[in-house]
């Protein structure tokens, strides 16, 4: 498995690098001292994990993370506890504090490999450990458990915001590049999932895969017609109205027929 490790302070690298030689499993194919010099060796490399530091001169680990085009899995290294939630918006599997013990950097290793082994996702546990605190899972923790029913509720963190939606409630999900968006009552919020990754978890009997961007709510659907180009368009509750293919606009009928 290639890692890289992002850290501004020499010192703080090079001995996190020496520790993690202890761990055959890994190897580490590149160092950065800055997010910018960071960004061209993930670029190049494509590791599976990044240790990564938060607070950087010039820039943050979050900066960094924003800018790539996937998401390997993270490791966050860092002296400062008080963005263990906003690591959660990203593919985290531990949150290390500074000074980093030999003890507590094993069990982070130990549970990246749980979780590979598994095929899990870090966001499906219900909460990871920063030092031995318990942190609540953010973001899209509910959204990945499995499997979700019609009157379940799920809690969404969007920055600063924080949502329990019930999931009757949510009339179209919308694909935006490395997240997806949730429009539910008269509010929207983003979830940092991809949106194949969602549907997965949703019940089949309440929400439909209505074309490569959007999800929609049976519920939720005024009417469908067809379109002036080749396919057909359904209008929502809300007056929203997506363009759908024939051959979903036909399966899609045959779901609200008798």
């Amino acid at each position: 498995m290639k890692a890289i490790v992002v850290e501004d302070s020499r010192l703080a690298r090079e001995g996190l690098v020496r520790m993690l030689k202890e761990f055959p499993q890994l190897t580490v194919v590149g160092q950065a001292d800055h997010p910018s010099t960071a960004l061209k060796l993930v670029h190049e490399e494509q590791p599976d994990v990044i240790f990564l530091d938060i607070h950087m001169p010039g820039g943050t680990g979050f900066d960094l993370l924003e800018k790539l085009n996937y998401l390997p899995r993270i490791i966050f290294t860092t002296a400062y506890s008080d963005y263990a939630i906003r690591s959660f918006d990203f593919n985290t599997v531990d949150y290390l504090l500074k000074p980093i013990s030999k003890e507590r950097l094993s069990q982070a290793i130990h549970k990246l490999f749980s979780q590979i082994e598994n095929k899990e996702s870090p966001e499906a546990a219900e909460s990871t450990e920063v030092d031995g605190s318990s942190a609540p899972a953010a973001t899209e923790k509910s959204v990945n458990k499995a499997p979700l029913e019609s009157n379940s509720k799920i809690f969404v963190k969007d920055g600063e915001k924080c949502f329990l939606i019930r999931l009757e409630s949510i009339r179209y999900i919308e694909s935006q590049k490395n997240y997806v968006q949730l429009f539910f009552e008269d509010k929207k919020a983003y979830v940092k999932k991809s949106l194949n990754s969602v549907e997965e978890k949703l019940p089949k009997n309440m929400f439909f895969r209505a074309s490569r961007q959007h999800i929609v709510n049976l519920q939720e659907i005024q009417r469908i017609e067809e379109s002036l180009s080749d396919g057909y368009k359904i209008t929502m509750s809300d007056g929203k109205v997506l363009e759908i293919s024939r051959r979903n606009a036909a399966e899609l009928k045959d779901l609200l027929s008798l």
